[in-house]
């Protein structure tokens, strides 16, 4: 048996400390083999940076997913080759810099695939996910057993449809993009560990991490407004889950939420 912990969106800087404050300490206490994390909102919850990914590189972190903001930092997307180990949803257009998954090992040897894709409703128009996912897996061949996949996306049926396609192909199908964690984890009928959304990584004490009072003033105005990242009740969020390399099932999925020390 393994464990997985997938780590949800990341939001700016109070995000980034909660990985440095509490990330190494979850993996030891739990023993985690392999570690996920969304890093699509790192730069202040928009995008992410090269010197972000420099940042991040000395924390026990296996691979990167990310989302429709992982193209909102220029530099880094002239520059996405570079970065094998972060993937984007893998229904993007042909000819998108990035890929839509990785293989990557734990340290005792065992390969563990991670891929993402966007869902379509109320999200930027992309390849149908389900489709997509499909050919992925087909590509990955059967031989693989621990597959992880990330579905980005809005609408929680969208998500539980995709949990559902997928239930006994894969892993674990999670849900990233709204930033709010569900309460619905748990192993569906065929041995697929999911969750509708792991929930974000950030400041509580805001509107999906960002300040309140900007949100708000966009709801009531009906006019643009620059958003910056809060700073309070800062978490680290997300899902463990317990796989059984032989045959990919899994056998749990607990959420996590460790609260980070104020200075």
């Amino acid at each position: 048996m393994i464990k997985v912990l997938y780590i949800g969106d990341v939001v700016g800087q109070p995000g980034r400390r909660a990985l440095h404050q509490k990330l190494e300490h979850v993996v030891d206490r739990e023993k985690i083999d392999f570690t996920i994390v969304n890093i699509e909102n790192a730069a202040g919850g928009f995008g992410v940076t090269e010197a972000i990914m420099e940042e991040l590189s000395i924390l026990p972190i296996n691979a990167y997913t990310s989302g429709n903001h992982i193209w909102d930092k220029k530099e880094f997307v002239e520059n996405y080759e570079h970065y094998e180990h972060v993937i984007r949803p893998a229904n993007y257009p042909a000819g998108n810099p990035g890929k839509g998954r990785v293989v990557r090992q734990t340290a005792a040897g065992v390969d563990v695939a991670v891929v993402q894709v966007m869902g379509n409703v109320f999200m930027p128009p992309c390849d149908n996910p389900f489709y997509t996912v499909d050919r992925e897996l087909k590509e990955l061949g059967g031989a693989l057993k621990v597959i992880v996949v990330d579905i980005h996306c809005e609408a929680t049926s969208e998500k539980q449809a995709m949990g559902r396609h997928l239930d006994g192909r894969v892993s674990a199908v999670l849900g990233t993009h709204t930033h709010v964690p569900t309460a619905d984890e748990r192993i569906l009928p065929n041995g697929t560990a999911y969750q509708t959304d792991v929930g974000m990584t950030g400041a509580y004490d805001s509107v999906i991490g960002f300040r309140p009072d900007e949100v708000l003033y966009r709801f009531l105005m009906n006019t643009p407004r620059k958003l910056e990242v809060a700073k309070r009740d800062i978490r680290l969020t997300g899902a463990m889950i317990d796989v059984d390399e032989t045959t990919g099932r899994a056998a749990a999925i607990v959420r996590i939420q460790e609260k980070v020390e104020e200075t």
